[in-house]
């Protein structure tokens, strides 16, 4: 089971209770289950936003191997910045660098981005507008703030390819539920989410397969969070 194999010698009954309830338990539960690719790009948003940097460079291997694609990966990483800021970003990306050179990858990766300097305020606008409603086309006349929200975090990140819109308010839920605190952007996003169709099942199956990564408070707050924005 990759690096988490290595608790089968030093902690037995911890690696097999671990290991039955991470990778059997969760990943099997009936009406929770994701597709792979679908549901290491969550758990791999989800340690992100904990910062589990260590638990992240056991498992990525794992994920690459079942469907995880290193565009996902990158594209989760790059986007991690707008909700994690650099300080707690960097560190991820650099791992990422890591594992991925060491499997042979070439990077950089063929170029993902869409907008130039000139109109990522605009088609960040545009993103903003399409994911959370019209209101958000003039929002970022609000204040320096929120033009650099939609310049930078959706016109440099959310209109880049590699990811559909649809995941990246995915990743971005899992951002946020993870680091805790943000329970307030955590149920706007879980709107954001089923306004593109990730409904409440589906971010319910998000939560339950990050749980045994974050654990239970915070995957406790974000159903609460995922049952006021359904509300």
């Amino acid at each position: 089971m990759d690096d988490m194999t290595n608790y089968r010698r030093t902690d037995p009954e911890f690696a097999r209770r671990m290991e039955h309830f991470t990778f059997e338990e969760v990943v099997n539960e009936p009406g929770q289950q994701l597709d792979g690719p679908t549901r290491w790009l969550a758990v791999a948003a989800a340690l992100m936003g904990c910062q589990g940097l260590d638990t992240f460079r056991k498992v990525l291997p794992r994920a690459l191997d079942e469907g995880l694609t290193p565009v996902m990966a990158k594209e989760c990483a790059y986007q991690a910045v707008d909700y994690l800021g650099l300080g707690r970003a960097l560190a991820f990306l650099d791992a990422l660098n890591e594992i991925l050179q060491q499997r042979g990858v070439a990077l950089p990766l063929p170029g993902q981005e869409t907008t130039t300097m000139e109109n990522r305020l605009e088609k960040g606008a545009a993103a903003q507008a399409e994911i959370f409603g019209p209101r958000m086309q003039d929002a970022w006349k609000n204040g320096h703030v929120n033009r650099w929200l939609a310049a930078n975090c959706f016109g440099d990140y959310y209109t880049r390819t590699g990811l559909t819109l649809a995941q990246r308010e995915m990743i971005t839920f899992c951002f946020l539920m993870a680091q805790g605190g943000c329970e307030p952007q955590l149920t706007s996003h879980a709107k954001g989410n089923m306004n593109l169709g990730n409904d409440a099942a589906f971010l319910t199956k998000v939560v339950s397969q990050c749980l045994p990564y974050i654990g239970y408070p915070r995957s406790l707050n974000a159903l609460r969070c995922i049952a006021e924005a359904a509300g």
